[in-house]
């Protein structure tokens, strides 16, 4: 049924026709699987479509820029004085959660357990073997095989792999100082996969591979996910409520472009590497018609997408939110003379 669903959506999110309303948008992989699903319902109601190219966050950012596209999209918040630079405004769209996923033989989908600590030294290269004791600690009664490791990690400038990134920087102090947090770094160890298509792809077809990816892909892919622990000591399974729960106690309003990151967060029952994905349009719209069907095609999927992110484990903006984005649009899109494109 997943697999039909995505399958269906691509399909819908690559046909365009020539109505000049269409838009065109590229960048986050993360929010990829909901944006196409958002996409064939609008396409539907409206006859209205959207091109999106799933190419990774740092080259949506890149294209918006350029003013390529009509919106880009970023697993990475952008800070004010960017924003003000670039004349952007930025809105949230879509949240969810990044997930460790491991190829190991015998090992099942959610049965291993993990540390923020445990995942920086596999990926600096100092854990390589499945049976390590840091691993075995973690696992008691779990028998893990005498097998290499296989880092995976992205080889394109990626939201999620600042999610991930800033994740093992809060989490571990050496991988903080040696390595840090971004779109892009300079890996340790491991293989690099485009997109989280790609590193999906590779931690399928790679024995003892370990990877990260958005929980959609870990679920259309069959991945074996891990259980990670979080800020507060439990071990969780990825699942809506835990992303929802990461998000709870977020102050939308003090975040200049609604810049928040919501890695490492506390409460029992939050998903430590919960993330926000966000949309990032020129203030000032050359061609306001298309401006305008930006803005519809998101305030559609506020008031209509919630089921199907519900069905592919994403988590809806609250209501909340969606009125300060609404309110935002109003006062910051503006057409060439100046004038408010709403």
């Amino acid at each position: 049924m997943f697999k039909k669903i995505l399958a269906g959506a691509a399909a819908a999110l690559v046909m365009t026709t020539s109505f000049a309303a269409d838009m065109t948008g590229a960048g986050a992989t993360f929010p990829y699987p909901i944006y196409a699903k958002w996409a064939e319902g609008y396409k539907a109601a409206t006859g209205n479509g959207l091109n999106y190219q799933s190419v990774g966050s740092g080259a949506g950012i890149k294209q918006i820029k350029a003013k390529t596209v009509d919106f880009g999209a970023s697993d990475m918040p952008l800070k004010a004085d960017e924003l003000e630079k670039e004349g952007l405004m930025q809105f949230p769209a879509i949240m969810g959660g990044v997930v460790a996923v491991v190829n190991v033989d015998g090992v099942t989908p959610g049965q291993l357990k993990m540390t923020g600590p445990v995942l920086a030294d596999i990926y600096m290269g100092k854990i390589t073997k499945w049976n390590a004791q840091p691993i075995a600690a973690l696992n008691p009664g779990v028998k893990l095989p005498d097998t290499d490791i296989t880092v995976v990690h992205r080889a394109d400038s990626s939201g999620t792999s600042f999610l991930w990134t800033d994740y093992l920087s809060k989490t571990s102090p050496a991988w903080k100082d040696s390595i840090g947090a971004g779109t892009t770094v300079k890996w340790a160890v491991g293989v690099g996969g485009k997109g989280n298509e790609g590193v999906a792809a590779n931690v399928q077809r790679i024995k003892g591979a370990i990877g990260y990816v958005e929980w959609a892909y870990a679920k259309k892919n069959k991945l074996a996910h891990t259980q990670l622990r979080n800020k507060d000591g439990a071990d969780l399974q990825p699942s809506d409520d835990a992303f929802k729960a990461a998000a709870a106690n977020v102050e939308w309003t003090k975040a200049p472009g609604f810049g928040v990151v919501l890695t490492d967060g506390a409460g029992k029952q939050s998903w430590p590497i919960t993330g926000v994905s966000y949309i990032l349009m020129h203030k000032t719209q050359q061609d306001a018609q298309k401006g305008r069907e930006v803005v519809k095609f998101f305030d559609w999927s506020f008031k209509n997408g919630a089921p199907a992110a519900a069905e592919l484990d994403y988590v809806p903006m609250p209501a909340t939110v969606v009125k300060q984005v609404q309110d935002a649009w109003k006062a910051n899109l503006k057409d060439a003379s100046g004038k408010a494109i709403l």
